[in-house]
Formats: structure tokens, sequence, C-alpha cells
């Protein structure tokens, strides 16, 4: 008995040992998909702290009549984004692709390979809350462009049609197996053009059709400087903004194995080339008088400007394309206001033409491809023409859509306040509670940066 006890033990040893490496295998997977998990819901939370550095920025460059609608409109819009994103966005991003275009399944965020795999869901779940912020954030780039004078609901359905329809078909696209990533290998790591161009071309199509804020230019057409009435709430924006691109940026490798340091340098280089330069152009042209505003749009102009390729291009790259963007938003925010079109925000100078710089630079400053500066190799389009195309195809999509949706607002009177409330102030005639009931602030301004 004894000798059958010492054989079935060792028996029981040897079956152990040879099943070891299998569940050491298996744990090791485990692991791996929960630290990613962790991941993802880490670098959501800094992407979600973008939002109130948004609401932060656009209220404080803004008339103090107005701070209680833009914290409203942000908050709204995420809200919005998180129900509307699980319901369909999702699946038009990421199903099962139809023709290249959009996504045909998956909708509420039911894919069949992980029905009844609570741990698989765990980490799907994790990966759709990264990207509903990251859907957020396009929709929520609009809201400083049309402040002062949009009717609130028609702003939420805009909103809504951008979140569940067009950021997640143009994403499609670029990032789910759509046929600018998978049918020509377009690269936009984070979004400058899937994220950034697609809030800022909705921004100056909305704000053009919308029209100027009642006293923002005068009878010969001349613009007129609107101030902002909180430095300390802008600036206070732009950090919250900085940091969240942090998450927004470092989250993107997707896979807490992958190295996120490179990423967070080139990101913050080039976040703070466009505020230097930003602020050089501008005292420089103002004969010394250094403008806040601008510089804060010179960060975030860095900062959308490397959204694209923040993980193959050099440290040095990154750097020159922060001096490109500061460059672009200190002659184009001006330029727009010349034109006539009311972007109280800058934000298609941010947002819209250095998402069109930052995919640019992808194709120019690539460390990851051979791309010469032909726009054909082989016969086909070349990656520097792809990347050169791409964000004209999405900027004309979103244009489109957007204006669309702008003129079905303007024929059932959602689209304007009247001149007499917007005179008012949108708090009292929306929200029916001023931002500042003590009037400390009453009567102070608007300017531009987003």
């Amino acid at each position: 008995m004894q000798r059958v006890l010492v054989v079935a033990t060792a028996l029981v040893l040897v079956l152990l040992a040879l099943a070891a490496p299998a569940f050491a295998q298996g744990s090791e997977v485990a692991t791996q998909e929960s630290l990613n998990t962790t991941f993802f819901l880490f670098v959501m939370v800094l992407v979600f702290l973008m939002h109130p550095g948004f609401a932060l920025l656009e209220a404080g460059m803004t008339q103090s009549s107005n701070a209680a609608n833009i914290m409203m409109k942000n908050m709204m819009v995420v809200s919005i984004a998180f129900i509307a994103y699980y319901a369909v966005g999702w699946g038009l991003m990421y199903g099962t692709s139809v023709v290249g275009l959009f996504g045909g399944d998956e909708f509420f965020l039911i894919p069949g390979t992980y029905l009844g795999e609570l741990d698989g869901f765990a980490f799907l779940s994790s990966e759709f809350m990264f990207d509903a912020v990251f859907a957020a954030t396009a929709a929520t780039i609009i809201s400083g462009a049309v402040a002062g004078r949009m009717n609130l609901w028609g702003f939420l359905i805009l909103a809504a049609v951008i979140v569940a329809f067009v950021y997640p078909v143009v994403g499609h696209w670029g990032w789910g197996g759509g046929w600018l990533e998978a049918g020509l290998g377009f690269h936009d790591f984070a979004g400058s053009t899937i994220v950034h161009l697609v809030g800022g071309a909705a921004a100056l199509t909305a704000a053009a059709i919308l029209g100027p804020r009642v006293d923002k230019f005068d009878p010969d057409g001349q613009s007129r400087l609107l101030a902002g009435h909180s430095a300390p709430l802008a600036v206070l924006g732009v950090f919250l903004l900085w940091m969240g691109w942090f998450g927004f940026n470092g989250g993107s490798v997707l896979n807490a194995e992958v190295a996120v340091g490179p990423v967070l340098v080139t990101t913050a280089l080039a976040a703070s080339a466009g505020a230097l330069t930003a602020a050089l152009y501008s005292a420089v042209t103002a004969r010394g008088k250094t403008d806040l505003s601008m510089t804060g749009n010179g960060v975030l102009a860095g900062l959308v400007g490397i959204t694209a390729g923040a993980d193959v291009v050099a440290p040095w790259a990154a750097i020159l394309v922060g001096v490109a963007a500061g460059i672009v938003i200190s002659v184009a925010i001006p330029f727009v206001e010349r034109a006539r079109i009311d972007d109280a925000v800058g934000a298609f100078s941010v947002h819209g033409l250095c998402g069109v710089l930052g995919t640019w630079w992808v194709g120019f400053f690539s460390s990851s491809a051979d791309v010469g500066l032909g726009l054909l190799y082989g016969g086909e389009l070349s990656f520097l023409a792809v990347q050169l195309g791409g964000p004209l195809v999405v900027a004309a999509f979103v244009a489109a859509v957007t204006a669309a949706v702008c003129f079905g607002l303007r024929a059932v009177n959602l689209l304007r306040i009247s001149d007499d409330h917007q005179r008012e102030g949108l708090d009292v005639v929306e929200h029916g509670l001023p931002g500042y009931p003590e009037g400390v602030l009453a009567g102070a301004g608007s300017s531009t940066a987003d």
C-alpha cells in the first residue's frame, strides 16, 4: 500500500511538472489581459480630464454671460457621447467592414466572440471606454467655435450626429479596417485627422452657416475684439488638456507592454515648441506684448500637430511640427476673422488646420516608412500621397454632413439665438440662471482660443 502511494504521488508530481508550463502560460496571458484592461481604464481617465479642460478653456475665453451655457454644452456632449457611441458608434467604427466604408455589426457593444465570456467583455469594455472619450472630444471641439449664439438643442443634435455617425465612419476608414487604413496604409496614430480634423472641419462649417456673434463685426466688416472674461480659467483649461493629451497619445499604443515613453517625449516637445513659437510670434507682431490666448493655442496646436505621428517621428521632428503649428495658428486665426467667420475660440485653426498639418507631417517625416517625395510608388499611390490626400477627403465628408445638419436645424428654427437674446446672454436665455449670479463679471467679453 505504501509503495502504491509513493508511485501515485510520483505520478502526480510528474503530471504537475508537465502541466506547469501550460498553467504558467495561461496565467501569463490572463495577467497581460488584466494589465491591458487596467492600462486602458487609466488612460481613459486622463483623456476624460480633457473635457473639463475644454469647458474651462472655452468658458474663460468667452463672455461671462455665456459661461453656464458653455459648461452645460460640454457636460451634455459627454453624456450624449457615451450613449450614442455605445448604441451606434462602436459598431459603425469597429464592426465587420462593409466595403471598407463602415462597420455593420457589434452595435450596443455585443460582439459575438465575447458573448458569455466575462473576462473578454471586461477587456472589450475597457477599450470601449477609452474610445468613447475620443468620440466625445471630436464633438466638443465644435462647442467653442459656436459659442454665444447657437441654440442649445440644435448644438446637441449636431453633437449627436458627430458622435454617432461622422466620427465612427471616419474612424472606421482610418482605424477600423476601412479603405484608408487597410486599403491604402493611412497612418494617424492618435487622431490628428480622425479626431481633431473631424471636430475642426465641423466647427468651421457650423460657424460659417451660423453667422457671427451679434457684436463681432462693425458695419464696415472690421472684426471687434471680444475679450475673454477669465484668463485663469482658460490657462487652467490648457493645462488640463495638456495633461489629458498624455493619455490621449500615450494610451494610443493600445498595449501596456509597448513603450509609452517615446510617445510622451514627442508629445511634450511638440506642445512646448508650439507654445514658445506662438508666444514669440505674438510678441514680435504686437510690439513686445505677448498674447496669452495665442500662446495657449500654441500649446494645443503643437499637441494636435504631433498626434498623428507621435509614434513614428523623431524628437527633433516633433519640435519642428510644434514650431510649424505655432506659426499656422498665429496666421490662420486672424485670417479666418478677416473672412468674416466668427470661430469664437479658434477651433478650426487649432484642430482643423493643425490636424491636417500633423497628418501631412507623418508623410514627410515618418521614421517607419520609406516614403520618398513622390506621389506614386510602383504605379500605386505612395504613402506620402495617402497622407496628403486622406485629410482632404475626411474634411469634405465632415463638412458636407455638418452643413446638411445645420441647414436642417435652421429650417426648424433650432440653429441661431436672436440678437437680443445674444446680448442678454445664453446663461439666462437658455438656462434661467447666470453663470455668475453676483454679477461681478457681468459685461466681460470674448476672444480666441481652444
